[in-house]
């Protein structure tokens, strides 16, 4: 007797786990769920790159020559005017000096040909000598005349090649490179540029960024701007736009990881004394900004064919239309084609309703059409929203008191 109510027990325990089960599994897979409301979606588009001065002198000699002498070094502040490197002048100085001389033997030679001709053209007025002569005369004189003329521009190119052996600062700022030191050479412009040093205007600060193609059509000069230096990880900037380039930077062109940027120059609006050239930096530029507007969590947010799609709205003359052309290939694809879809609760049900979107933010999709105010769509897990949920099924919101709150 004992033997059969221990069966008969077991056989209670197995029916009633199987009841539960079943319950369970009719009340649904457990999801997570966000209610529509009306807020503020924020576009924005993030580049990154580096801090620069907005503007920046690059100090190189326009003549060969010796550094004799650096009268700054990086961090020291410069004055506009102020001698910032010396070069060796011996050797210009030499060059003026032999342009002088040949300046004094040239008016020399000036004032003997205009005592000959004007000799010559009084003789000629008394008969005395040919036209040949007074002719001859005066192109001595002219000759001379463009001797004279000639080493008069040999000293000025002597005597501007040596004061420029004398570097000044072009503007009030800040050394920010030394490229040389005393006793190097240094090539002159007239070869390349060979930049000794750098002065920057560190009281205006760029932040420079790159930008995806796909990107920098949403930006426009006067956007605002966040900006965060990886060297003060807890504070960020406020800028502006003031540049966008024309020109892209293309990396691994012809290769599978090409990528197309485009430079964004971002100008800081108070920038902090502590930055300096270089430093890495972070942008978020706003673009678009839409108030008041209806948003959706971006993970709510999934595709379904137009098929599915069809048949969750319960489109009679489409289904109908469906089977008549079933064959018919392009009908097919449009049937197949994916849109973006999300999902709501509605009487334990999830309900399939197809969405228009507008710009985005971190978190949301404003919401152009397809949901109103205070719709529960489902957010959540992941791999059911976007994989194997369907319209129709049962579902059990796991969130639900939160979101009653």
């Amino acid at each position: 007797m004992k033997k059969y109510w221990i069966t008969g027990g077991v056989v209670l325990i197995i029916v009633l786990l199987v009841i539960a089960n079943i319950a369970k599994k009719d009340k649904g897979p457990e999801v997570m769920t966000e209610k529509i409301v009306r807020g503020t979606v924020q576009q924005k588009v993030t580049g990154s790159g580096q801090i620069k001065p907005a503007t920046q002198v690059k100090v190189s000699a326009q003549v060969a020559g010796k550094i004799i002498r650096i009268y700054v070094k990086e961090g020291d502040a410069v004055k506009k005017g102020q001698l910032l490197v010396e070069l060796d002048p011996q050797k210009y100085k030499a060059a003026v000096e032999r342009a002088q001389s040949s300046l004094l033997a040239a008016k020399a030679n000036e004032k003997k040909a205009k005592s000959d001709f004007d000799r010559t053209k009084e003789l000629y007025q008394k008969h005395l000598i040919s036209e040949a002569d007074l002719e001859a005369a005066e192109a001595n004189y002219e000759a001379a005349i463009s001797n004279r003329m000639q080493a008069e521009a040999s000293l000025k190119e002597a005597q501007d090649a040596l004061d420029k052996t004398m570097l000044y600062a072009s503007m009030d700022g800040v050394v920010t490179k030394v490229n040389k030191e005393e006793g190097e050479m240094t090539l002159g412009a007239q070869f390349q540029e060979d930049v000794i040093l750098i002065v920057s205007d560190l009281s205006v600060m760029d932040a420079v960024v790159e930008v995806d193609e796909n990107d920098v059509v949403n930006i426009e000069k006067g956007d605002s701007a966040i900006v965060e230096v990886d060297a003060f990880p807890d504070t960020t900037y406020r800028g502006v736009v003031t540049k966008i380039s024309h020109s892209a930077i293309t990396k691994g062109l012809g290769t599978a990881e090409q990528v197309t940027n485009f430079e964004v120059t971002v100008t800081l609006q108070k920038p902090d004394p502590r930055f300096r050239p270089g430093m890495s930096t972070t942008v978020d530029i706003l673009t678009k900004r839409l108030d008041h507007v209806l948003k959706v969590p971006i993970q709510a947010v999934t595709v379904r064919s137009q098929g599915e799609i069809d048949k969750a709205l319960h489109k009679g003359k489409k289904l109908r239309k469906e089977n008549k052309e079933e064959n018919d290939e392009t009908f097919q694809e449009k049937k197949q084609k994916m849109k973006e879809v999300v999902f709501i609760v509605k009487d334990g049900k999830a309900r399939l309703r197809p969405v228009k979107l507008g710009i985005s933010d971190d978190t949301h999709y404003a919401v152009l059409s397809g949901l109103k105010e205070g719709d529960e769509v489902i957010t959540g897990p992941f791999r059911l929203l976007n994989k194997t949920l369907r319209d129709g099924q049962t579902v059990r919101v796991k969130n639900k008191k939160r979101n009653n709150r």
